[in-house]
């Protein structure tokens, strides 16, 4: 699966979110924890979008 990450600089460090996949957005200090921080999103949107559609 491909998905699009979007960062944008902010005041405070970054903002980050994906495109394809409402819910998966973050915001870190450095790019590097925004980054980090984004992929842990994903992985718990998909998790938690899996366990919706079991139900």
């Amino acid at each position: 699966m491909q998905l699009t990450a979007v960062y944008m600089q902010v005041s405070e460090g970054y903002v980050a979110f994906v495109e394809e996949l409402p819910g998966a957005n973050t915001q870190g200090a450095t790019m590097e924890e925004a980054r980090e921080n984004l992929r842990e999103a994903v992985v718990l949107v998909l998790e938690a979008n899996r366990e919706l559609a079991e139900r």
